[in-house]
């Protein structure tokens, strides 16, 4: 079974995918972990070759072996990985080994074209979303940066991710849309929980 789960940056996707595969017993994968590795490539190498880049997705995120969980998530990185992702050849080779990592077994995929690209044959998507306010203020809370300058920032990717011609940020016509900017992440944790089980129950 395939969990989907998209949407904009901020909406709590990372926080909450997770605590759903653990509590399904389902594989996590960060999609967007992905792109922040290839945007840590090019930051490093313009000409890199990015279908030799090997990309460890456990405990921690490496890049050819070496860990980058904290350097991904900087906002540099974070700037330069929205960028490479609507670059064609980018997107085309994170597609087929997405792809080709979720063509078997129980996973809880995040990003922001799973539903509608990467899996949409998912028998459950999820589309997640906030308002832009509160989206900015959890981010400026985990990156300890001035909230204005992440509201712009945010800005500028949330229009880049809505207008880009590969893979656009849209929801699912079959997802199941939940706006955080109310609900506790157990809430919206539990939410998505029964909905699985739900699913995987009809599945079985």
């Amino acid at each position: 079974m395939i969990v989907a789960i998209d949407g904009p940056a901020g909406a709590g996707k990372s926080t909450v995918a997770r605590a759903v595969a653990l509590a399904l017993g389902f594989t996590y994968l960060d999609t967007g972990a992905m792109y922040r590795c290839v945007a840590v490539a090019r930051l490093r190498d313009a000409d890199v070759d990015i279908n030799a880049l090997e990309i460890g997705l456990a405990a921690t995120v490496s890049l050819n072996g070496e860990d980058v969980s904290e350097e991904i998530r900087s906002a540099t990185v974070t700037e330069m990985a929205s960028e490479v992702a609507a670059e064609p050849e980018v997107r085309a080779a994170m597609v087929l080994r997405q792809q080709s990592m979720l063509a078997s077994g129980d996973w809880v995929v995040e990003g922001r074209d799973i539903g509608t690209v990467i899996a949409p044959h998912a028998e459950l998507k999820i589309f997640l979303t906030a308002d832009a306010d509160e989206r900015a203020r959890r981010r400026a809370m985990q990156s300890g940066r001035p909230l204005e300058q992440v509201l712009a920032e945010q800005h500028r990717r949330d229009r880049r991710d809505g207008e880009r011609e590969l893979s656009p940020l849209v929801a699912a016509e079959d997802a199941v849309e939940l706006d955080t900017t109310a609900l506790s992440a157990g809430e919206v944790i539990g939410e998505i929980v029964a909905l699985a089980t739900e699913r995987d129950g009809g599945r079985q």
